[in-house]
């Protein structure tokens, strides 16, 4: 990330005095509330036809959330965004306003596995096709493209961490008036902007990084003006999966953090990697700036990957000795988590993510939090001490 753009990143996120915020309030208040009255008839009808933009009922458009909306806007180069109750409703909003009965997707493969468990269960359902490729093999995707309805891309991807050269991949979808889709997650706007690569629309799970504190679950969708407009009147309102004030209002204090956080992740995460990429009973390390390897558009990286073992471990005594890191799902807030393989590989969870995509039982997803980089280490050493089993 250049010193210009985390200046101007950091300038859009922290602001001592917004005149816009109630009180002159450095943060900006919690509006919650159901509703919102009209001071006159004529109001009324304006605003239900569309001649006015106000609040109305805090299930389409409440102020904080609008506040949260309008930064990740702007932290993502996009016209608008809009807020979700959870990643996954901002997942499905987005899908179900651009596919019908019939229509096909092309998906990159090893996706985040709710993602895949929607598309093969509500999708299938709907008669909608998803098909799976491996987003590096631009040729593939390329033979996939033609006659699809969505193209829909996730990287890093959240398990083996493939990373995709997106700007190219945008521009395939662009050459078969494919409609583009990503999940930017795991890279956040601090390290990769995907809109200003080419893609339509851009996805977060806000409960990761961008709320940083495990202490809300939340997503968001942004990009141009007339594609958020379309979720915004047609699904959004009907699938009800909107997004709380005060929800929100923790949002908008985790992203004043974000910049600084992801920096403090991706150093630690990055050294971790490397050292076990340096020890012996370590089959393989999936993190993708390992060699050299960031594909164009992404300039830096997260606190999560993945590795193998060899066979020489036993996976439940090195997850049962670990202090630090913790056994729990999601990632991107101040804790350590680890998630083993051979857990997910045999998860009653159909359709099966593992099965679909093969997750290596010996396989060990981190997520690196900001405890530091050293006792985390010392943590990770001493369980695989103990759980060694030549």
């Amino acid at each position: 990330m250049s010193d210009a753009f985390d200046n101007l990143l950091r300038a859009s996120l922290i602001t001592a005095h917004d005149e816009s915020n109630a009180f002159d309030a450095v943060v900006p208040p919690i509006v919650q509330t159901s509703l919102f009255t009209f001071s006159d008839y004529d109001e009324m009808v304006a605003t239900y036809r569309g001649e006015k933009q106000r609040p109305v009922y805090s299930r389409g458009l409440n102020p904080t959330v609008r506040v949260f909306e309008d930064m990740l806007a702007r932290l993502e180069g996009a016209d608008d965004a809009l807020a979700f109750a959870s990643g996954m409703a901002a997942i499905s909003s987005t899908v179900l306003s651009f596919v019908e009965p019939g229509d096909r997707i092309v998906a990159v493969r090893h996706l985040y596995p709710d993602a895949f468990r929607f598309f093969e269960t509500v999708l299938k359902r709907m008669r909608v096709e998803v098909i799976y490729v491996d987003g590096r093999d631009e040729e593939a995707v390329a033979k996939a493209l033609p006659g699809a309805k969505l193209l829909y891309l996730e990287s890093p991807t959240s398990w083996v961490m493939d990373a995709h050269d997106v700007g190219a991949l945008a521009a395939l979808a662009k050459q078969h008036s494919v409609l583009s889709v990503i999940d930017n997650s795991w890279a956040t706007p601090v390290f990769q902007r995907p809109l200003t690569l080419g893609v339509d629309l851009v996805l977060h799970s806000a409960s990761k990084y961008l709320g940083g504190h495990s202490d809300v679950v939340a997503g968001v969708v942004a990009g141009p003006k007339a594609l958020i407009e379309r979720i915004r009147t047609e699904t959004l309102p009907y699938l009800g999966g909107k997004l709380s004030p005060f929800d929100a209002w923790l949002l908008v204090r985790g992203l004043r953090t974000l910049p600084i956080r992801m920096k403090a992740h991706e150093a630690s995460a990055l050294e971790i990697a490397h050292r076990l990429q340096a020890l012996d009973i370590v089959e393989k390390v999936c993190h993708p700036a390992l060699n050299n390897a960031l594909p164009p558009g992404l300039h830096g990286t997260s606190g999560l990957f993945s590795f193998i073992f060899k066979d020489q471990i036993n996976i439940r005594s090195f997850c049962d000795h670990l202090t630090l890191f913790k056994l729990g799902v999601s990632w991107g807030g101040h804790e350590s988590l680890i998630v083993p393989g051979d857990v997910v590989a045999n998860q009653k969870a159909p359709p099966s993510f593992a099965a679909a995509f093969g997750v290596d039982p010996l396989s060990v997803r981190l997520h690196v939090g900001l405890e530091g980089t050293e006792a985390l280490w010392s943590d990770v050493q001493a369980a695989i001490a103990a759980a060694r089993t030549k």
